[in-house]
Formats: structure tokens, sequence, C-alpha cells
């Protein structure tokens, strides 16, 4: 199906129910790039970003991604000028567990007093009585784990978390992490070009949690002229980045990418590729080609 004749809907990516209760579109959009260089201070354009989420929702995405360590702040502060009051369908997942100390420094800390602050802090910022997905950041090497996501659980039982997501995390993180608490979620790193992440997506999609691929539209060498991506791209009518992203809806059920722009008319883009269906035979040249 071309993306020119259609008018983009990420209700077309189908959806997902993340912990069996909380449903979201699967093509979502991360928050990450509406800040300054290194996702540091504000954007050079606030109204233009504050223009991109509010076209996000017009397009029907309803999962928005962000984290405290985006600007710092700054994601989250634009969030809730853009959007609130929030649309009932809405969810809104951050994350904690990242100091910043400067433009691309992220150091992880995952002391249970700082979580908390940060949560409580987030939800200041959200202006929201509780955030439906916190995920811890990273796992701070210098903290137990059982500490990390002990407070969390806390804060859950509080009623300010309702569920709880992992990022960056290999299996058997993930599956140690499982046996403190309920995780409902796993965002590491994952796109046509590079699927290091694959086991960890496996696991997923068997024990049914959603795996939310960051970085999700990389294509490196696939997408040069005369390339796979670019000869089935040009049959559509559509971007190499609109493959890539239709790729990875197809690959798994419990896909939820959360492609980020700046830019209104690229995540237009964007969302259209939630209307391309590849063929058995598309998909499986694109996915031989990465190999």
């Amino acid at each position: 199906m071309s993306t020119a004749t259609q008018t983009p809907n990420a209700a077309a990516s189908g959806t997902f129910r993340l912990g069996g209760d909380l449903p979201v579109r699967r093509l979502g959009y991360g928050a990450m790039q509406i800040t300054g260089p290194g996702v540091w201070g504000p954007p050079e354009d606030p109204d233009g970003a504050v223009r991109v989420l509010r076209r996000s929702v017009e397009l029907g995405v309803n999962f928005i991604d962000t984290a405290d360590s985006y600007g710092p702040y700054v994601s989250e502060e634009l969030i809730a000028q853009a959007l609130h009051p929030y649309p009932e369908d809405l969810v809104i997942a951050t994350k904690a567990g990242f100091v910043r100390t400067g433009p691309s420094q992220w150091v992880p800390v995952g002391h249970p007093a700082y979580l908390r602050q940060e949560v409580e802090l987030s939800l200041r910022r959200l202006k929201l009585e509780r955030i439906d997905l916190l995920q811890l950041h990273r796992i701070d090497p210098k903290t137990p784990v059982e500490d990390s996501l002990g407070e969390l659980k806390a804060l859950q039982q509080e009623g300010k978390i309702r569920h709880i997501g992992l990022s960056e995390v290999s299996v058997d993180e993930l599956a140690h992490a499982r046996t403190l608490v309920d995780v409902v979620s796993v965002q590491n790193r994952y796109n046509l070009a590079d699927r290091a992440s694959e086991a960890v997506l496996d696991y997923s999609e068997r024990e049914g949690l959603g795996f939310i691929p960051w970085f999700p539209v990389a294509t490196g060498k696939l997408a040069r002229p005369g390339g796979p991506l670019d000869a089935v791209a040009s049959a559509h009518g559509a971007t190499p980045a609109q493959l890539a992203l239709a790729w990875l809806l197809r690959r798994s059920p419990v896909m939820l990418p959360i492609p980020g722009t700046k830019s209104v008319a690229h995540l237009e883009e964007n969302v259209a590729a939630a209307g391309i269906t590849l063929t058995d035979d598309e998909y499986k040249s694109l996915e031989s080609a990465a190999g």
C-alpha cells in the first residue's frame, strides 16, 4: 500500500495491552529529540516541539515515551505544556535512573532515594497523579537491582506508578527482575540493521512483554541507492525509514516502535509507516539483507 494515498494514522499499527490492561497503539512517539543538542537544555524551537506533540495525538498516537533525563526535565515539561489536560487514552511512559552531568553525558544512579525523588518530580512535571509506565532507565552497577526495583515496587503500591518497565537489559537481567517485580515492558536498542537484542525480543514475545525498540529507524547501508530497502521502498512509494518501521511492526506483535522527531512533516511520514503492509517476500528479503 502506498503511503502517498492515505491519511497517516497510528491506529493502523494495531494495539498492544501493556500489562494486559493498558491498551496502546503499537506505533508511538519518542520524545527525546524535542530537547537541545546532546539531549541537553531546551530545543531551539520550543513552539515547534509543542506542535509536534500535539500533531502526534491528532495522528492517533496514544503512547508517548520520555524520560526525566531528557533535557534533563525539558521533555516532560514540554509534554505537559502541549497536551495537558491529557486525552483519556493517552499513555505517557517515562524513565528514571540516569543523572545528567552535561550534554551527551549519562551516569546511571539507581539509589532508592534518588529514584523516589525523580518519580515524585516526574509526577509534578507531567501533572499526573500516577505514571502509567515507569521504566528503570539503566541498572546501576553500584546499587543492587533488588534495592532499585524494590523502591519502584513501593511506589507502585503507593499508587504513584501503574506499571514497571526496564531499559537495556539482557535476558538474564530481565528474568531476574521479574522475580522481584511485575515487569511489563523492555526498552532496548533494536532496528533492522542492529538486532543485538534479538534474544530479549524473543523472550519478551514468549512472555507477553511489550518490546520498545529505541533508535528504531536506523538503516545504515541497507538504505543505499539500489539497496534492498531502497528497492522495496520504491515499490511502496515510501521512504527507507518508513520501510524500517513497517518491518519492525511486522517482526513481532509485542513490538512498540517509538520513532522521534522535532519535525511535523517527519512525524507524519513516520506515522504513515503504520499503513504499509509488507509481503512475505519483502519482509524476508529485508531480514536476510540485514542479517
